[in-house]
Order: C-alpha cells, then structure tokens, then sequence
C-alpha cells in the first residue's frame, strides 16, 4: 500500500534534509507531497531554491501516514508559526499517525507545541540544550510512540531510512539503502 507523506517547507528551511527526505521515501514509492508554508518557491537555508508541490493550505483536510519537518532556520520558526501545519500536526498526533522532525524542528515546532511532552527526542546539537528530555539527546535517530526525531543534516540519509523503516518495514529500508552505498 503507497503511503502518503507531507513534507512542509519554508524560507530558510534546510535543504539537504528536505531534499534527502523526499529522495528518500520517493524512492521507497512513497507519495510525497512538499508544502510551502506560504508559497511555492522556497529560499532554503543555503540559497538552494526548491519548489513545492502545492501550498499548505491545498493540503487542509487531506489524510497523511505521516508529516515530516526539516529543519534549518528560520525554516524551523516559519514552520512552528503556521497555525494550520500546527493544527495539522494535533490532529496527527490525536489519530496516532506519525509525526517526525530533524534539526532544529524537534524543538522549535514540536516541543514549542506540547507534541514531545514525555517523549525522547534528539535534535541538533546547538538545540540540545533547549530539549526538556536530555536521555536521547545524543543519538542520530530517536523513535518513541509515533514520533521519531533525528539530529541534523549529517544524519538526514539514517533518519530518512527510519522513516522507510516504520513505514514499511526494514526489507524495503534495505532494498531502498542498497543503492545508496554505491553496492
């Protein structure tokens, strides 16, 4: 069954974790839907220019396995600011369908709104300080519930394969890795 995924994205958000992201889970036959904040044309962190699919608001209402953030700043604010992706992410988080985050958005978006409350979480090592719960602040990947949380860019590829993981099954993550380290 192809799963259904959104991926927001903003001004400043980080682009080697969005696009590695949706490389990612497109390449296990995800349907992945990227969604500017406020409009479809993003300047990302580093200037790199991506173009969204559709625009936040095209998605209210829709029904996805799961919402992955990227991080990046200030892409991570302009994410914890829209109050539709906030009142997306609730929802999810009500129906027990997963939420992820990488970066700076396990702590900007979704602790900034009550969704890691008695949850381990990592995120990036300069947002570590900020994270309530410390015990899995060091590792690369953290799946606790319907939550998973990753570090940075350097582990975007190893988040990006967990999310094929629990979506799928770890037979697909490893059909999908194979390719990538060039066997």
């Amino acid at each position: 069954m192809i799963k259904s995924i959104l991926v927001p994205i903003a001004d400043g958000t980080e682009e080697l974790e969005a696009v590695t992201i949706i490389d990612i889970l497109r390449r296990a036959g995800t349907n992945v839907i990227v969604a500017g904040i406020d409009k479809h044309l993003v300047t990302a962190s580093r200037g790199v220019r991506l173009m969204a699919d559709s625009l936040i608001t095209d998605c209210n209402g829709e029904v996805f396995d799961m919402i992955v953030l990227p991080g990046g700043m200030p892409g991570a604010e302009h994410l914890r600011d829209s109050v539709l992706l906030t009142e997306m992410l609730k929802k999810q988080e009500s129906n027990s369908r997963w939420i992820a985050a990488i970066c700076a958005s396990p702590v900007v978006v979704l602790q900034h709104h009550g969704l890691l409350e008695n949850r381990k979480a990592t995120c990036h090592p300069a947002r570590k300080k900020d994270l309530l719960n410390q015990e899995a602040a060091d590792l690369s990947v953290v799946v606790d519930g319907n939550c998973i949380t990753g570090r940075g860019p350097g582990t975007a590829i190893e988040f990006s394969l967990k999310l094929v993981e629990v979506l799928y099954g770890k037979k697909k993550m490893l059909e999908v890795s194979q390719p990538l380290a060039g066997n």
